[in-house]
């Protein structure tokens, strides 16, 4: 009765949160995990449940269903991913902060504008395809469709992957609860790099799985390109690869990869000569081969050392993947015990299921020291503990109509959630990013100027985007000598952030004479006061 009770609880909240009435349930529009709790009620009620048969006209709709090749349930799902992206363009048009920096950077390669925001520490791929999509078209919509892009990109390689781990039907199912998650959806509509990353991670994951289970496979070389390739996309994907490499070792032991030979030799030196580029480019920046990647991981924003980790584990599954996507995962990690233990069938499979379950605990451990905890950052083992996940859904049943029942139930449930989620995200998670930019964009339009302008804000990316202008932070601005020929422009929010005092605002201004014009807005940051000094 309890399992039957929180799942009805859990269907029941996702379907107000589809019908736009999120603002009804007790944390308004944030989901309450009752699935995580139904699941261990339905692990004990098996007794009533586990010799039952499907009626007759659930068996019929599951051959029909059946019938229809997976490829096109992956149309299907692609299609509802671009419309997805498309619903929430309207929620949050205007591009946030770390979106601003790479269009800064893109924007610069394409016609000279000052790149706003960027740091050398930053990764090149991705305002590199910024820089492809303003040759198309220059505007924030050009951009954004790289991220679309970049999203169907990661959703087929998790469905061609999965599709080779398990079948192609269970791969619909993996993909469906990806698209599902609170942490995947709120990204897929920005212009960032998490999202591809991951599918170029999973690429990587599956070609060494590929190696230890093909004979005389050449998918170690063809591995290494292509982590070379996340590399580039971005930086913090080598803590990803580390954690792989780590779990490779584990779960294969030291002597399977030393039997690769020249293979393993030739992935080395691929991956070593790819990353070359970048060795002597922080070289000449830091003077250390690795200075760009250790000021990169500088860059976080962290209280203390393992901060990230105690995030991760205070978000662990829930808030990562959904209620639904919550027990998948947790159901794969178990798989992944099991099999550690040698309780898995098959020898190979077994080795596999280790693999991924360790290198998705292995990822949580490296980033979470590393850096701050954010659900961007661990979208891969999301991804491997819900193919696991899957798997182990269906082994669970023990027969074929059951298992093809359940996993269709779990198809039909993450398509409501999909639904949900993107409303969730719509009036819960996009609202207070654009309360912000009601505030900075308006003010950075009515500061632009075809004269060389800088613009001294704690909000220099977005800043500089909307405005055409140099734009710098405060703290760089004192450090700095501004060209004679650029106007500056002070701007202070009635609630901003990192901006100077009375007395440091004196000493900024000096003895120039100033302008001082006060914009209204009507966002989180209040009345703006733009000080341009004059010579």
């Amino acid at each position: 009765m309890a399992a039957a009770v929180l799942t009805f609880a859990a269907v029941a909240q996702q379907l107000l949160l589809f019908l736009g009435l999120g603002g009804l349930l007790p944390g308004s529009w944030q989901p309450w995990p009752f699935l995580l709790g139904a699941a261990p009620a339905w692990w004990l009620a098996r007794p009533l449940w586990w010799r039952a048969d499907l009626p007759r006209p659930l068996v019929v709709a599951i051959r029909m269903l059946r019938r229809i090749p997976g490829a096109a349930y992956l149309v299907a799902v692609l299609a509802l991913a671009a419309g997805i992206w498309a619903a929430l363009q309207h929620h949050e048009p205007y591009l946030g902060h770390e979106e601003a920096v790479y269009a800064n950077k893109a924007r610069s390669w394409a016609d000279g504008a000052p790149d706003a925001g960027w740091g050398p520490y930053r990764p090149v791929g991705l305002p590199a395809l910024g820089r492809l999509a303003l040759g198309v078209h220059d505007g924030v919509g050009s951009l954004r469709v790289v991220a679309l892009l970049l999203t169907l990109f990661t959703l087929t390689t998790t469905y061609m992957v999965a599709a080779r781990w398990t079948t192609p039907r269970r791969a619909v199912v993996v993909v469906l609860l990806l698209l599902s998650g609170l942490g995947f959806l709120r990204r897929l509509p920005e212009f960032l790099n998490d999202i591809g990353t991951t599918g170029l991670l999973l690429i990587v994951v599956f070609l060494l799985t590929r190696a230890q289970e093909v004979r005389h496979s050449r998918a170690l070389p063809l591995a290494a390109t292509v982590a070379v390739g996340a590399f580039y996309l971005r930086y913090g994907s080598v803590g990803n690869l580390l954690a792989i490499s780590l779990a490779a070792l584990f779960a294969y032991g030291p002597r399977a990869w030393l039997a690769q030979g020249r293979r393993l030799a030739a992935a080395l030196a691929i991956f070593g000569l790819g990353l070359l580029p970048h060795f002597v480019q922080a070289t000449q920046v830091t003077g250390s081969p690795l200075g760009l990647i250790l000021w990169a991981g500088s860059q976080a924003n962290r209280a203390y050392v393992g901060d990230g980790l105690v995030y991760y584990l205070a978000i662990f599954p829930y808030r990562l993947a959904g209620d639904l996507g919550a027990v998948v995962m947790t159901s794969g990690l178990l798989l992944a015990v099991r099999a550690l233990r040698g309780k898995d069938c098959g020898s190979g499979l077994a080795a596999r299921h280790v693999f991924l379950g360790s290198a998705s605990v292995a990822v949580f451990v490296v980033l979470g020291l590393a850096t701050d905890g954010e659900p961007r950052f661990v979208y891969l083992p999301v991804v491997l503990l819900t193919v696991l996940g899957v798997e182990s859904l269906a082994q669970l049943t023990g027969r074929r109509n059951r298992d093809r029942g359940l996993l269709a139930a779990v198809a039909g449930l993450a398509g409501v959630t999909i639904a949900a989620t993107t409303q969730a995200v719509a009036h819960s998670a996009m609202p207070g990013p654009d309360r912000l930019s009601r505030s900075t964009v308006p003010v950075a339009q009515r500061l632009a100027s075809n004269e060389p302008c800088l613009l001294v804000t704690g909000y220099e990316p977005e800043t500089g985007w909307y405005s055409g202008c140099n734009a710098v932070t405060y703290a760089q601005y004192r450090r700095m000598t501004p060209s004679s020929e650029e106007q500056v422009t002070l701007i202070l929010f009635e609630h901003g952030r990192l901006q100077p005092d009375s007395t440091t605002l004196s000493r900024l201004i000096g003895d120039r004479d100033t302008i001082v014009r006060t914009i209204p807005t009507d966002g989180t940051l209040g009345t703006a006061t733009a000080i341009t000094l004059t010579h």
